[in-house]
């Protein structure tokens, strides 16, 4: 009786210690990667940056789309509204500090959140989405005709941002940008794992499962889902601001459809609503895209094309999701022999 309550004990004791170990693999993953990609690709920093203020922009949707269920195919309104915003206060303003560009951006980018959430969040299913494409359009048209601001179809230029701390100066190679991407992506990273499996990312969870229940347990569906469309704008305005800060110029794509289909596409990918999901569907979409258009620059997109369909076919859950949910059912095979 003594040795069954012990090995009770043991047992509800190593579920929380299982995923604080998994988070904090997570963080060691993104440092042992950053130090590797700078290590492997001295000269693909930038290549690999975009990937990190895109891997923030996919993180941004996962928490909607992936944890809380909203369809939405105009997340990159609030990833341009960072990046905006952070080439604006530098360029206008003379805001050049890069911590508080980023800082502007990631405001920039829970204001846009908020009034995207606001708009999209008034319908379901379809309309969902269709509000979510008019939504990103109306952004797109505004900064194409406050040129005065935002420099149109040309761009926004002369964004110059100091040195970090004073010391680290952004230099054309990339070294600088790269460093402060991994770093902001570490630091994000470990916010949204304790978010999600915070009470409120546990009723996220089952505002996407059973909003009805969640309504009939008193809590209020729509607050759960803005108040998670306001973070998920902050995260993607801190993907904007990188982007502005490591490129330097901030165009009109920003702000485009397009981006937003893609981002989506890296995390179905990946697999939704799991945070490794969305990080490990952008770098393989990302490297693989680039990859196959610098070897076949003509027939890219059919390629591209032929592993998204492989991987809908062959693994719904995602890259991720299939990989945990093969290994996850492996140790309940392993665990139960061994009880036998």
């Amino acid at each position: 009786m003594a040795l069954s309550t012990h090995s009770t004990n043991d047992h509800t004791q190593t579920a929380p210690a299982r995923r604080a170990d998994r988070g904090l693999i997570g963080a060691v993953a993104i440092v042992v990667c950053g130090i590797a990609g700078y290590l492997l690709f001295p000269d693909n920093l930038a290549l690999l940056t975009h990937i990190i203020s895109t891997m923030l922009l996919v993180l941004a949707i996962d928490l909607v789309t992936g944890y809380c269920g909203v369809a939405t195919l105009g997340h990159a309104a609030l990833f341009g509204a960072g990046a905006y915003g952070s080439g604006i206060a530098a360029a206008h303003f003379g805001i050049t500090e890069p911590l508080t560009m980023t800082l502007v951006g990631l405001v920039c980018g829970a204001i846009a959140g908020l009034i995207s959430g606001i708009v999209v969040l008034r319908a379901h299913g379809l309309a969902q989405l269709v509000l979510s494409i008019a939504v990103i359009h109306l952004f797109q048209e505004a900064a194409n005709k406050a040129s005065a601001w935002t420099g149109g179809s040309d761009g926004l230029s002369g964004i110059m941002p100091d040195a970090i701390f004073g010391r680290f100066e952004f230099d054309l190679f990339g070294h600088t940008a790269y460093v402060y991407g991994v770093a902001l992506l570490l630091v994000t990273f470990v916010l949204l794992r304790i978010l999600v499996r915070s009470p409120f990312g546990m009723l996220a969870r089952g505002v996407k499962e059973d909003p009805v229940r969640v309504a009939a347990m008193g809590a209020s569906v729509r607050s759960v889902l803005i108040r998670m469309y306001v973070i998920s704008g902050a995260v993607a305005g801190l993907g904007g601001a990188l982007s502005a800060i490591s490129t330097q110029v901030v165009g009109l794509d920003s702000l485009s459809f397009t981006l937003s289909a893609e981002s989506l596409v890296m995390l179905v990918l990946g697999g939704t609503g799991s945070l490794y999901g969305a990080m490990v569907g952008t770098v393989v979409f990302m490297f693989f895209e680039d990859t196959v258009s610098a070897a076949n620059p003509f027939h890219w997109l059919t390629i591209v094309g032929v592993l998204l369909i492989a991987v809908v076919l062959f693994a719904p859950k995602g890259l991720y999701g299939t990989a945990a949910a093969y290994f996850e059912r492996r140790s309940r095979v392993r665990k139960g022999r061994a009880a036998a």
